[in-house]
């Protein structure tokens, strides 16, 4: 594969020059994996140990072996009834097995990835909707619940065939196979299918979205996953046998492709963080330790991630391998990013993608300038830009230089459209376009800066939290008249959710009292509000609509003038203020007037070591 360095967008077209279809060699996972285990059969594929405290000790996967297990994983299905268009349904932590039986299960037919630290009843659904023919589950596990969910999800499943328990014994007569007893017994050197895998054909769907309605499934062809690999290895700094590290999930299209099926394909080492990953405290606290161990060159994470390792101290551990670090799925404060720099020596690459695009859209160039708080410049092949769109998100013209829109894409690894019929109305504002739901601009260089989202997704620390999941339960409740959740600003997680609730006359519900009842009722622990408020009255449009543009702002205010209080009297007062912006969506404007005794400079430099924590822009004014 021609080895591409890209400093800027002419670097994209020069090699766009030569046609896509000229440069895909392969245009199916199966195909991919195999031409990886080709390049040096003996080298590591997979190395993996439970916790960061037995990180010297892990058990190893050659390439060989890699391609023998998915190809005897694939052979399972096949002898279990699975199809090219039959679904198996995972819930499993990040194991080698989960490798073995997401590429296996494309190869036999499509494989759907799921949380499995959401409740069962949304996994049920989510089951339900995509038509689970198999489930592969985690067994008992100290730590995990997934086995225990297994019983309330099969229930309700009609086109369930089959359940098949990764680290655990089988149960035939309750039609469970146990993963590790049966796999043996089937070989590993071809497809007994003998499936020829059509590009179109459908490898995956993956849940995207909230957790509440219809669950939201997005599918992707082989050749959109082939194309995906093929874009992001042509440009990736990683060298066949140099060593990534895998923190995040393999139910995640990060996890499963930056960390998996990239480096696969051109012989790179994979490093599994444990079975819970980045979530993992001891892995955390031998982070750097681990890096030197493995030599590791790269690993991929979200802002919550290099928050915490900034406070990890590097002890004597070299980490002199490490060259980047790929940050995206939240904005990364300006602090941020100058601080783990510096902590870390190393270069962080902040990119954008969503599930819809297979992966990734956007990133900053490793050769070029990296534009902190930008998500990049669009990857080869694929087309992204900013369109002004009516009320009903029909086109309506290219937006200008630096003009606030809709981020749309298009390309062949975008997908075709939701599995359920209904998401898809208003989701293509032009043939082959897909709205992202995030607003942004595109600068004068081509790079792309996130304003806002239409789609008020809220992102917790790279979870993507629909505040419908928050607010439908609340209008179960009795009293609450209206309730608007929101991200506030947090210089840890990015945002956190909170819930501004508007009682009916007489209710004589609590905040407290709320809190405890969202708790029980949302199924994922994520979207749980950090704090509820309780107000007079919920801001509207003048056609009654919910504004919460003005909610926002209010948080934003609330948690600016909580981190001001912390000067005291070097402060006589201060005043905050936010607004919609044209360039940075919204933006806090703070006027401050200093005590007698401090200067200007001096306030000037003790805010902003506390406001660039956080990603909304801010514009202060010393008086």
């Amino acid at each position: 594969m021609e080895e591409l360095k890209i400093k800027n967008l002419a670097d994209i077209e020069k090699f766009e020059k030569i046609p896509f279809e000229d440069r895909l060699d392969f245009f199916n996972t199966y195909d991919i994996l195999k031409h990886g285990a080709s390049i040096n059969p003996e080298a590591i594929a997979l190395s993996f140990f439970l916790s960061g405290e037995s990180y010297a000790n892990p058990s190893q996967v050659t390439y060989r072996d890699l391609l023998a297990q998915i190809t005897r994983t694939a052979n399972l299905f096949h002898d279990l009834g699975v199809g090219p268009r039959d679904v198996i349904t995972y819930l499993l932590p990040n194991l080698p097995q989960t490798h073995y039986v997401l590429w296996g299960g494309e190869a036999a037919g499509i494989v759907n990835p799921i949380n499995p630290m959401l409740e069962a009843s949304t996994i049920r659904e989510i089951c339900q909707a995509a038509g689970t023919k198999v489930l592969v589950a985690l067994g008992e596990f100290e730590g995990s619940d997934i086995w225990e969910k297994v019983s309330i999800v099969r229930k309700g499943l009609p086109k369930l065939k089959a359940i098949i328990r990764v680290m655990g014994p089988g149960d035939e007569k309750e039609g469970i196979y146990g993963y590790d007893e049966v796999i043996t017994g089937y070989q590993g050197d071809k497809l007994d299918s003998g499936r020829v895998i059509d590009p179109d054909d459908i490898a995956s769907m993956y849940h995207t979205g909230g957790t509440t309605g219809t669950p939201k499934l997005a599918p992707h062809t082989h050749f959109n996953e082939a194309v995906m690999v093929f874009m992001l290895a042509s440009a990736t700094e990683l060298k066949p046998g140099e060593t990534t590290l895998c923190g995040l999930p393999l139910f995640h299209v990060n996890g499963t492709t930056v960390t998996g099926s990239m480096p696969f394909s051109i012989g790179a080492h994979v490093v599994l963080l444990g079975v819970m990953g980045y979530r993992d405290p001891t892995v955390m606290q031998n982070f750097y330790k681990i890096v030197e161990h493995y030599q590791a060159v790269t690993f991929s994470s979200v802002p919550t991630v290099l928050s915490v390792l900034l406070d990890i101290p590097k002890g004597d551990a070299d980490i002199s391998s490490l060259r980047y670090a790929v940050c995206g799925a939240a904005p990364l404060s300006v602090e941020l990013f100058k601080r783990f720099e510096a902590h870390s020596g190393m270069k962080i690459i902040e990119g954008y993608g969503l599930t819809e695009g297979t992966c990734v859209s956007s990133v900053n160039p490793y050769y070029g300038e990296q534009k902190v708080g930008s998500i990049g410049i669009r990857i080869p092949y694929h087309e992204m830009k900013v369109f002004i769109t009516d009320d009903e998100n029909r086109f309506v013209r290219e937006a200008e230089t630096d003009e606030i829109g809709s981020v749309c894409i298009k390309g062949p690894n975008v997908f075709k459209g939701y599995l359920d019929e209904a998401h898809n109305r208003g989701i293509w504002p032009k043939e082959g376009w897909f709205n992202t739901g995030d607003l942004g601009r595109q600068d004068s260089d081509g790079y792309f800066w996130l304003t806002g989202r239409k789609k008020e997704l809220i992102i917790r620390g790279g979870h993507n939290i629909d505040p419908a999941a928050i607010e439908e339960p609340l209008y179960r409740l009795d009293g609450v008249q209206v309730a608007a959740a929101v991200g506030r600003p947090d210089p840890h997680a990015g945002e956190v959710p909170v819930v501004y609730v508007q009682l009916q006359e007489g209710a004589e519900l609590t905040e407290e009292g709320i809190l405890d009842y969202l708790k029980k009722e949302i199924g994922e622990r994520a979207a749980i509000p950090k704090e509820i408020f309780i107000i007079e009255q919920v801001p509207l449009t003048p056609v009654g609509k919910i504004f919460k543009p003005a909610l926002r702002w209010k948080a934003i205010k609330q948690v600016y003038r909580k981190e001001l209080e912390v000067f005291g009297d070097m402060i006589d007062s201060v005043d905050v203020k936010v607004r919609e912006d044209k360039v940075h969506g919204s933006l806090a404007v703070i006027s401050i007037k200093p005590a007698p005794q401090v200067s200007n400079e001096e306030i000037q430099g003790k805010v902003n070591q506390v406001l660039t924590r956080y990603t909304v822009k801010y514009r202060l004014e010393v008086v």
